[in-house]
């Protein structure tokens, strides 16, 4: 039995053209913004472990230069601003830390000196001076201010103790920011 042409469907003969969506033309411009924004947070990261550079304000400039970027679409201002007070959050334990530490201890204002001297001073001489150089330095100038060895050293051990927690709290609120950000983007 031969079909006929009626038990065989047609095809419309207007069928609407297929439509491909089209690319999105990204402009120069946009791709060297995303480029610093990304830049700042990286450089910013980095900066929350090294004092010479002012890690948590870095990376929230970079996620407000990205968040600038899109529109404000995928990370609003309402998110800018808790992240603006993380950010400032950072801030306020990076210098309280070591300082609550030294005043715990009984530190005087040399030792706080000694302390910032040694930080520069450890920023120079790599990873182990930057971890040592504080501790070092907040002792010595406490020892110039009191005489007393026992007691700088004591001082120099507590001065550490705060930078090294204060830096790791900083780190910690400072990679929340990061992750908060690339949630924002992804969802």
């Amino acid at each position: 039995m031969v079909a006929d042409s009626s038990d065989v469907p047609q095809r419309p003969t207007h069928q609407a053209p297929c439509r491909v969506p089209k690319r999105a033309v990204v402009s120069p411009m946009t791709v060297i913004l995303w480029a610093v924004a990304i830049a700042l947070i990286l450089i910013g990261a980095a900066g929350t472990v090294l004092p010479a550079l002012p890690g948590a304000t870095l990376v929230f400039g970079g996620i407000v230069l990205a968040a600038w970027i899109d529109g404000f679409v995928r990370i609003p201002v309402w998110l800018l601003a808790i992240l603006g007070v993380m950010t400032v959050m950072a801030w306020v334990v990076d210098y309280a830390a070591a300082a609550m530490g030294a005043k715990r201890a009984g530190a005087s204002r040399l030792a706080m000196v000694g302390a910032i001297v040694g930080t520069l001073a450890g920023i120079l001489s790599g990873l182990w001076g930057l971890l040592f150089m504080p501790l070092a330095g907040a002792a010595i100038g406490e020892y110039i201010a009191q005489r007393d060895l026992r007691h700088a050293g004591k001082v120099g051990l507590a001065t550490w103790l705060g930078l090294l927690l204060g830096t790791a709290v900083k780190v910690a609120i400072v990679f929340a920011m990061i992750g908060i950000f690339a949630f924002a983007l992804i969802v």
